[in-house]
């Protein structure tokens, strides 16, 4: 075990205006860090500095590997345009893209790494179906498959469950131990049983960060 990435002091916001002030924490191999607060507390702008997209004006973010090789994201219920020609798999491959670059084809083997993930998640036989088809759950295990095909050494969950239906969700926490065996684990929810339950460390983002003990 090792530390992954870790923040000393930073700070961050838009237009010289700070939503983070000097947050400094570390994220160990395989923590599962449970990240809650306030709507506009910072937790988005927390995420963006970690994932790179935020550049912090102050304090440093170090990394024990390349940036790119680390992060796997799923987002908040994805939107995207149902009547775009993208199937199942298709958006599944497009989590290689950061390891393939643009203009590689997809092999064989890849190919099959993303049916082997849709049928572990349950979307084997919608393989060939339009992403625009699938229920708001499935399209969510589907975007969840493409967050981890790469294998990343960090998968980012930003609300995951927000704007599914239930039964997603109680089968989105049943997968989260098997995916802490692979994964270090970062987290935003507002759900409190949550994050207290699946959470090793856990963080209180309101403009800085506090970790809980649970």
């Amino acid at each position: 075990m090792g530390t992954l990435l870790e923040l000393k002091q930073v700070t961050a916001g838009y237009d010289g205006d700070p939503v983070l002030r000097n947050v400094s924490f570390c994220v160990e191999e395989l923590d599962f860090v449970g990240i809650t607060g306030p709507n506009g507390g910072g937790k988005t702008t927390l995420l963006k500095v970690i994932l790179g997209l935020l550049k912090p004006s102050g304090g440093t973010v170090a990394f024990s590997v390349p940036r790119r090789d680390l992060f796997g994201y799923l987002p908040q219920q994805n939107t995207f345009d149902k009547q775009f020609p993208l199937t199942v798999e298709d958006v599944v491959l497009s989590g290689l893209l950061s390891e393939k670059g643009i203009w590689k084809r997809y092999t064989r083997d890849d190919r099959s790494r993303a049916g082997a993930l849709l049928e572990q998640y349950g979307l084997g036989s919608y393989r060939n179906t339009p992403i625009g088809e699938l229920s708001g759950g499935q399209a969510q295990r589907a975007f969840l498959c493409r967050a981890v095909i790469a294998s990343p050494r960090v998968l980012v969950l930003d609300e995951p469950t927000t704007y599914v239906d239930a039964g997603f969700e109680r089968e989105f926490y049943d997968l989260l131990p098997a995916l802490n065996r692979k994964h270090t684990i970062l987290m935003v929810s507002h759900d409190w049983d949550a994050i207290r339950s699946y959470g090793k460390t856990v963080l209180r983002v309101d403009r800085e960060v506090q970790e809980i003990h649970v």
